[in-house]
């Protein structure tokens, strides 16, 4: 078992541990006032201060009141949580949760975590908090459960519901293995924990950043409903077969299948239209790196970028009149009931670097408006692809590498002066200066960046 298991594990069982550093700091305030009310020696003074036994007095029982207070609200959550861990023995599991997508105008996806506790007494002037267990033994921030669902058929009421915006580190999907409830008193001294067998799954959704505009038209022809001023190619001619028909063209007929199966078919001919009703968009999570690259904590970062680009762009296009129609390069099990933004969010949420579809495979030129690629994108691959790309083509190419991105002598003055660095990709961004792979993805950037200026299509860099 490695270090970082061990550290796991005993982060998982600590969460059973009943007290908190708010009960040192709590001891160590009542030691110094049990010290200056009860251990206090006699002042000697020529003339005793006729009113010190009266303010002794008087906080005597401010003390007593408040550790009174304290005591009957740690018994309070003692009480709730026994009564919980019966009510779950008997009962069974009574901790219910959903995951929804909420959409904002400065936000348009966050999830949001809505859970529901049935069978359930809030302790005294205290709390009943929760949190998950997800993935491989991580933890997520811990929400309080605070609002009562009123029962119409009784008086007091019935469950405890609470919600909570999760914001998590990684754009991917998690599964759930469990969860705690936690029991805590009024000053957060005690906190009775019970485990919860929840098992599932929830995604975290890829957030919006700054993106240029810039203007796009499909290249498809579904509908009639929008005119174009360009006339588009519709497929046909060497694509398509049909079953000849009278009135049919004989001189299309194909007689090498003729002479094959004894069947009449025909080809459909070519046609050009000044109709178009739908945007392609393409973005390829195709890494043409060592596999051991892509597993590393950087390349994890560069990912969780390019999938916020990627979601970014998917949103800035999706206002246009035309309509927009992602194209994944993996294949993933969406829930039918999902709104296709929705459904879109959670495909890009799920991608992963992956060398199973090369660009060409992926890209169709002749159908795809918009193409996203990466940093890790094969040069050669996209000079290729280029070639027959035509002018109305938009590429976004996405340097990863920008997640790194910063300041450095502002942030050191920051940090050595005012305050700590609150970015949690501090410590990877470091190391990220350092590391060979920052010169190999700069470089590889820089060259993808040349190849588009060489080439014919419209491109924006992200």
């Amino acid at each position: 078992m490695t270090v970082k298991q061990y550290i796991k594990r005993i982060r998982y069982y600590g969460q059973y541990f009943p007290f908190t550093w708010h009960t040192v700091g709590v001891a160590i305030v009542s030691y110094i006032l049990y010290k200056i009310l009860y251990l206090r020696p006699n002042p000697k003074l020529e003339e005793p201060l006729p009113y010190l036994p009266l303010i002794l007095l008087l906080a005597k029982l401010a003390a007593v009141f408040v550790l009174s207070m304290i005591t009957f609200s740690i018994l309070s959550a003692l009480g709730c949580w026994l009564y919980f861990l019966w009510v779950k023995k008997h009962k069974g599991n009574p901790l219910q949760l959903k995951f929804t997508l909420q959409h904002t105008s400065h936000q348009p996806t966050t999830l949001l975590l809505e859970a529901e506790l049935g069978t359930a007494i809030r302790p005294f002037l205290g709390f009943i908090k929760s949190r998950l267990l997800y993935d491989d033994g991580q933890l997520s921030p811990v929400f309080k459960l605070l609002s009562n669902k009123k029962d119409t058929s009784r008086f007091w009421l019935k469950e405890k519901i609470g919600s909570a915006f999760l914001q998590l580190d990684d754009t991917k999907e998690y599964k759930l293995k469990g969860g705690f409830i936690y029991f805590q008193d009024m000053l957060h001294l005690v906190s009775f924990a019970s485990a919860q067998p929840v098992s599932g799954q929830f995604y975290q959704p890829p957030t919006m950043k700054a993106a240029p505009e810039m203007t796009v038209y499909p290249k498809q022809t579904t509908t009639t409903d929008v005119r174009i001023e360009q006339l588009k190619r519709v497929e046909g001619d060497y694509l398509n077969y049909k079953d000849f028909e009278a009135g049919d063209d004989v001189r299309r007929i194909v007689w090498k299948l003729y002479a094959k199966n004894r069947d009449l078919v025909v080809r459909v001919p070519e046609r050009f239209e000044p109709f178009a009703s739908h945007v392609y968009f393409y973005a390829s999570f195709y890494a043409a790196e060592n596999r051991s690259q892509l597993s590393n904590s950087f390349s994890k970062e560069l990912l969780n970028y390019y999938k916020n680009s990627v979601w970014t762009v998917y949103n800035t296009l999706a206002k246009n009149e035309w309509e927009l129609r992602y194209v994944p390069d993996q294949q993933f099990t969406i829930p039918e009931q999902a709104t296709i933004a929705d459904k879109n969010a959670r495909i890009i949420s799920n991608s992963h670097w992956h060398q199973e579809v090369s660009l060409q495979a992926y890209f169709n030129p002749s159908k795809g408006a918009v193409l996203c690629i990466s940093s890790f994108t094969d040069t050669e691959a996209l000079r290729e692809l280029l070639t027959i790309c035509d002018i109305t083509t938009v590429v976004y190419l996405v340097k990863c590498s920008q997640v790194f991105k910063q300041s450095l002598p502002l942030h050191f003055i920051k940090r050595l002066l005012f305050l700590p660095p609150a970015d949690r990709l501090y410590k990877t961004r470091v190391n990220w200066l350092f590391s060979p792979m920052r010169v190999a993805v700069k470089k590889k950037e820089a060259l993808l960046e040349a190849i588009l200026n060489e080439s014919n299509v419209m491109y924006e860099v992200l």
